[in-house]
């Protein structure tokens, strides 16, 4: 990775780049996507974590979104 996209890209580069690690495709039940699997209590929505791996490789976690319109990214250090 050389350079991050902007935060509005962020999820969408998350999504392409696991798809074509996974060979571009992956099957899921359609129920992964229901607002229940997808929102938290309070109705907003998930977010993606990017974490860098010691070993170089990156992780990819949903964690709750912050509140508020600011979440923007948050980077993590090596773990």
């Amino acid at each position: 990775m050389t350079k991050l996209p902007e935060p509005a890209d962020m999820s969408h580069a998350m999504l392409i780049g696991l798809l074509m690690h996974l060979g571009g495709s992956y099957d899921m039940p359609a129920d992964a996507l229901s607002v229940d699997a997808l929102g938290t209590p309070d109705g907003s929505f998930h977010a993606v974590e990017l974490g860098i791996l010691e070993d170089g490789q990156v992780r990819l976690s949903v964690v709750p979104r912050p509140s508020g319109d600011a979440g923007g990214l948050q980077f993590r250090g090596r773990e």
